[in-house]
């Protein structure tokens, strides 16, 4: 063979190799730049350090290996990548040759603990490690954001696949990291909250509060009480449509956040933000009357009827059916702006409350107006002030109680940006992404430290939201904020260098179809 004919079947047979993937020396993936590197994903790692030299090539070879345990992580990761790669990416088990991305249960560090993980991203290949499956998925958080944005696609993408060079070690600095989305103002069908779940899942939070009752409506199916889904639940504010869940839907909302290791906190407010329980049954009303529905906005006129036996067994009631169909440890009894309830009431209400939670095997958690109540050290009072004191959520802190810390004027994702904001309300702040970054836990509510804290939660309220571009709207680009809050270290949070790497995430949200908004403070790539 001449030397000129040679050097055209290597040049047709290195042309082949890259145009179907294929990995050879000169289109080897150390040589290509990633567009993000290990340090500048969200939210930000432990420990990480890049390695350019080090990145990988994902090809059409490659595989999914993993173990027993890691095997529903490994089919996760396999349906986020092979939509935009049009790959196979097969999940095998065992030891195998040749590229793969391995997934490896109960080989990390012991620092990373039950939620931590260690990645390695070489040019042979890629390797998680974690105690656990969570470990592993939340992982999976890190390696997605490490691929070029076009990974988030849903159709096939024609373009090589680099993934960034180097090693993180990481873990959560609180346990509890919350976003809340209230279903009840206006109703959400299943799939916008699975939509939610799948956004919110990305930034590692691993709790999600539903607000399932209030005064606009009630939207979880209780059998022993039908009308409170069948009347409550067919009103909203500004008479939007309403809606309910069923039990059998709530369980799959369950199920399904499950599967990306989040567990749902279902909230009833009570004993205010309740007229939609007292229109739909009368008996629920001190004089016996029902009330008219309410679709506007307004707060605190509502109040079960405290001394009735039959609020009790109504109660009693809604928890006993939530409890069997909720396996998270928690309900949410509310508890916030009872204004037509006396304090003497509240007290009462509360003392015979407590134990109803507590008979069905749950911990109470609400928003921080509980705390007046000296409910059990385990409740979990929620801080949705907007002042650096409060003597009841510190003396409860004192007491023992963890506090979920979601400062109106920093967590609540419902806020304007600013006036001309076109959803939201403005009542606690006007919120740009700096100022719901630029806040710590531990320091904002005196008598509340590190060791108080449970986490942080995104409450996210809906009076004027109606779509799911009106909750991408107002949630990102703050969210991702909140959740860097709750898992990095405080040492690694510094606004200027954390609008930097959220500038990165906006095309994997263009990718991902969510109407974010484009605030002046981030130079958007």
């Amino acid at each position: 063979m001449s030397k000129r004919l040679s050097r055209t079947v290597l040049g047709v047979a290195v042309l082949s190799l890259v145009t179907f993937g294929l990995p050879t020396t000169a289109s080897a993936g150390q040589h290509a730049k990633a567009e993000r590197t290990v340090a500048e994903v969200v939210p930000a790692p432990v420990d990480a350090k890049p390695d350019p030299r080090a990145n990988f090539r994902l090809n059409p070879a490659t595989v999914i290996r993993t173990d027993r345990e890691g095997k529903q992580v490994a089919e996760y990761l396999a349906g986020l990548l092979r939509p935009a790669t049009g790959y196979r990416l097969p999940v095998v088990t065992g030891h195998r040759g040749g590229p793969a991305i391995s997934l490896e249960t109960g080989h990390a560090s012991d620092r990373v603990g039950t939620e931590g993980y260690q990645l390695k991203v070489s040019s042979s290949g890629v390797t998680l490690k974690a105690n656990t499956d969570e470990g592993l998925f939340l992982g999976v958080q890190t390696l997605r954001q490490l691929f070029p944005s076009a990974i988030e696609a849903k159709t096939v993408q024609k373009r090589s696949w680099v993934v960034s060079g180097g090693t993180v070690l990481d873990y959560p600095r609180f346990g509890y990291r919350g976003a809340m989305l209230d279903v009840a103002r206006h109703f959400f069908t299943p799939a916008q909250v699975k939509l939610y779940i799948d956004q919110i899942a990305q930034y590692k939070i691993n709790t999600l509060h539903l607000h399932l009752s209030d005064d606009q409506g009630w939207r979880i199916e209780i059998k022993s009480w039908p009308k409170l889904a069948t009347v409550g639940g067919q009103t909203a504010v500004g008479g939007a449509p309403g809606g309910y869940y069923t039990q059998e839907q709530y369980k799959d909302l369950v199920r399904y956040a499950a599967s990306r290791h989040i567990t749902i906190v279902p909230e009833i407010d009570m004993p205010g933000h309740t007229n939609a329980a007292q229109h739909s049954y009368a008996e629920l009303n001190c004089d016996g009357v029902a009330v008219p529905p309410r679709t506007d906005i307004e707060v605190g006129y509502s109040s079960l009827c405290i001394n009735k036996d039959i609020t009790y067994k109504f109660v009693d009631d809604v928890i006993r059916e939530l409890s069997a169909i909720t396996p998270g440890k928690y309900i949410n009894i509310g508890g916030d702006e009872a204004h037509s309830t006396t304090p003497a009431d509240y007290q009462t209400f509360a003392t015979k409350v407590h134990p109803i939670v507590a008979k069905y095997g749950k911990t109470i958690t609400g928003w921080h107006d509980i705390a007046k109540t000296k409910p059990p050290v385990s409740a979990v009072p929620q801080f949705w002030g907007t002042t650096g004191t409060d003597a009841n959520v510190a003396e409860a802190a004192a007491r023992g109680n963890k506090i979920l810390m979601s400062p109106a004027n920093k967590a609540y994702l419902d806020m304007k940006y600013h006036p001309g904001t076109p959803l939201g309300l403005d009542w606690a702040a006007l919120i740009e992404v700096k100022d719901g970054y630029d806040w710590d836990p531990a320091t904002y509510l005196q008598g509340v430290s590190e060791k108080n804290v449970i986490g942080v939660e995104a409450p996210l309220w809906s009076e004027t939201l109606i779509t799911s571009d009106n909750i991408e709207f107002m949630a990102f680009p703050r969210l991702p904020g909140h959740a860097e809050i709750g898992w990095s270290p405080k040492a690694s949070r510094a606004w200027d260098a954390y609008r930097l790497r959220l500038a990165k995430q906006s095309p994997r949200w263009v990718q991902q179809g969510i109407d974010f908004y484009r605030s002046t403070q981030v130079d958007w790539k």
